[in-house]
């Protein structure tokens, strides 16, 4: 059994106001004798439900049985009273009775209303956490298909590797990146081993080198992961080189900006 989703039903409240039948009585007994935790929620009703009532309950004033008693003294012998004061007190009874069931039953609509809002609140949350989740996966599957890209191109014979290495004027223990080039479909895919990051104004461009002039391959941000797409060298270079340019890139290289440089290796 669900304790939490049996006392939220109300079935407790119900039982307390002895608004069950003998059958659904009998089975909410055996489960109060056999969970401790239904009969403590079962306590803490009666004693809510006892103190609603004795705030609703009507203290006469103390003058009021003094004027009682003078008006029964004051009724001519053998006259009956009996009815009129049993009426009386009827209706105050009813009267109490109608404003204590009043109050019983906002105390147990703001009771039904405290555990729907906090179940809407879990549900709220669970909801919530189900979307991060399924954003977790997507992004887990997002990056094993570029993983998985990445292999393709690695191991594929078909592309050549160009390690680029620092120029003269970077350290070369800092700055590493390697181009795989295919000179069948011309691509030319981009990995950054270790680079330094740029300002918002300025972004890394990779250059082919063919026949001594310098052709743009694309530009590229720091700190991506994965080997990146670059544009295709339809012609067979002789060297690969990225360069620091303004954001968006040039028509041609900043020479003095050169960060790191690679040959391809002769056939």
């Amino acid at each position: 059994m669900n304790i939490e989703e049996y006392i939220s039903s109300g079935i407790l409240e119900t039982y307390a106001l002895g608004e069950l039948s003998a059958k659904e009585r009998e089975d909410v007994e055996k489960n109060l004798q056999q969970y401790p935790a239904l009969r403590d929620e079962l306590s803490k009703i009666e004693e809510t439900m006892e103190a609603v009532l004795m705030k609703a309950a009507l203290n006469p004033r103390a003058e009021v049985k003094q004027k009682l008693f003078e008006k029964i003294n004051k009724v001519p012998e053998g006259k009956v009273v009996t009815m009129a004061q049993e009426s009386s007190s009827g209706w105050r009874y009813a009267t109490a009775s109608s404003v204590a069931i009043a109050l019983l039953s906002s105390y147990l609509a703001y009771n039904y209303w405290g555990k729907w809002k906090k179940s809407e609140s879990n549900l709220t949350e669970l909801i919530a956490q189900n979307q991060r989740i399924a954003q977790d996966y997507n992004n887990v599957n997002l990056r094993l298909d570029q993983i998985e890209t990445d292999l393709k191109v690695t191991s594929n014979p078909d592309f050549t590797r160009v390690v680029m290495k620092g120029a003269p004027n970077s350290p070369q223990s800092q700055y590493l990146a390697s181009v795989y080039w295919n000179a069948q479909t011309k691509e030319v895919y981009l990995s950054i081993q270790q680079m330094k990051e740029l300002s918002k104004e300025n972004q890394y461009q990779l250059w082919a080198i063919i026949d001594g002039k310098p052709v743009d391959c694309g530009v590229f941000d720091f700190g991506v992961a994965g080997l990146i797409k670059m544009k295709s060298a339809f012609a067979v270079p002789t060297t690969f080189a990225v360069t620091i340019e303004p954001r968006g890139g040039k028509p041609s290289p900043s020479l003095e900006t050169m960060q790191v440089a690679g040959n391809l290796a002769k056939g």
